[in-house]
């Protein structure tokens, strides 16, 4: 029996060893953390992350072949294949800071691996299959791919060498937010012109040199891997001395943080210029929907600027805890990369915070209400309910698009759609860059 071990029991190694135990039952899968908490939670009813279907693959295979230990240096010790899923963040000071990844974690997993291993080992950064090109880096590669052989068809394996397997995966995430960061650039374009970049969107998608993926106009793009691996490739970029290419990659964050930006400042200046004192809804704030996952959401900046303007919010997500939702507001650019327990929290950052496990309670009595995540359930809200129990005029600030504005209209909302042709009132009350 081939023996795996994944140090860190987080959004990638969870849910990745869960799924190799389910297609590998004569593979044996032990995921280990420090963290005795989430470690425990894996091993509870309540599993620590909320993704569809993970459920029922946990419980499947947990106690079989999958196996969940703070117990790191033994199941180490005993692994053929060792899986480094640790934190990675962006470096806040030093060489490379604001880009390059801190990799002390990394460093601090592997040094422990070569201390404790005594036999060999396969070790394996969750990327691409790419190995060293020597026979020992491609003996290791096979030995792998195996693994994967078990449910994936064996043409569908990529294998590279070591600098393709990164750059590859650094490119396609940079790829998906390019697209995203394009459409929602055009959905500034459309609003001041009155055009529909739904419409745009779509004729665009029917070229199929560009398809029709990725091209839905959003508050803006979130997880933890779209930022994080542009910023790595910019700092790749400027480490080979290739600047012009590093600042052409820069632009696409830089959409994102003005997309963040223009929706607060649009729904502050719709609301006479000001939002201080007045309760404003969020609904949704995991970065997308059927997921808990809070990871570089754009509502946290979103949140922040809204506080920022003395707003009190009243936050719902189906899926997001109220412990989760004040950490992320608490903390700092990047120190949500770190593990839980390094996490500083800040109880007066959340003070004009309150969590909602009801969309209708969140809604009672607010000014405003902004969508932040594409939850389908918010598509079958009864909105003239949340209507009659709001403040007027009550405003819906839409920036997932997943409502229909003319009905909400009708209604008696004041709506604002990214990048849909603006409401007369919106006109109005022109939001400031």
């Amino acid at each position: 029996m081939v023996n795996i071990c994944c140090i860190g029991a987080g959004y990638v190694g969870g849910p990745t060893m869960a799924v190799i135990a389910l297609k590998c039952p004569s593979v044996k899968v032990v995921v280990v953390d420090i963290a005795v908490s989430r470690i425990n939670a894996w091993n509870s009813d309540q599993l620590p992350i909320y993704e569809p279907g993970l459920d029922d693959v946990v419980k499947q295979c947990r106690g079989k072949n999958l196996f969940f230990s703070t117990d790191v240096e033994k199941h180490v010790r005993e692994a053929d294949i060792v899986f480094v899923s640790v934190n990675t963040p962006t470096k806040t000071r030093g060489l490379g800071a604001g880009k390059a990844a801190d990799l002390t974690y990394w460093e601090s997993a592997a040094r422990m691996i070569a201390d404790v291993a005594d036999s060999d080992k396969i070790v394996v950064e969750k990327v691409l299959i790419g190995g060293r090109e020597t026979p020992l880096g491609q003996k290791a590669v096979q030995t792998l791919k195996e693994v994967y052989a078990n449910w994936v068809p064996e043409d569908r394996i990529l294998t590279t060498n070591l600098w393709s397997a990164e750059l590859s995966k650094l490119a396609a995430n940079a790829f998906l937010a390019q697209r995203i960061s394009s459409v929602n650039a055009m959905s500034a374009l459309c609003e001041a012109t009155g055009a529909n970049v739904t419409q745009v969107a779509h004729a665009v998608g029917k070229d199929t040199r560009i398809g029709p993926k990725f091209m839905n106009a959003s508050v803006g793009f979130g997880g933890s891997c779209f930022q994080k691996d542009i910023l790595n490739l910019v700092y790749i970029c400027e480490c080979n001395g290739l600047h012009e290419v590093a600042t052409y990659w820069k632009q696409v964050i830089k959409i994102n943080d003005y997309q963040k930006k223009r929706f607060v400042n649009r729904v502050v200046s719709s609301m006479f210029n000001t939002v201080s004192g007045k309760k404003v809804a969020i609904l949704g704030f995991a970065f997308k929907k059927d997921t808990g996952d809070t990871r570089e959401t754009p509502a946290i900046d979103v949140c922040k600027g809204l506080v920022g303007d003395k707003a009190l919010l009243s936050i719902y997500d189906p899926q997001v805890s109220e412990d989760q939702l004040k950490r992320d507001l608490a903390m700092s650019k990047f120190e949500w990369d770190h593990p839980a327990h390094l996490q500083p929290m800040s109880p007066t950052a959340t003070k004009d915070v309150a969590v909602c496990w009801d969309a209708y309670e969140a809604t009672k009595d607010a000014h405003a209400l902004c969508i932040l995540t594409e939850w389908d359930e918010f598509k079958s809200l009864d909105y003239k309910r949340i209507f009659d129990g709001m403040r007027k005029p009550a405003f819906v600030f839409d920036g997932r698009n997943v409502v229909d504005a003319d009905k909400l209209r009708e209604i008696g909302f004041i709506v604002y759609s990214i990048g849909k042709p603006l409401d007369p009132w919106l006109k109005d009350m022109p939001a400031m860059a």
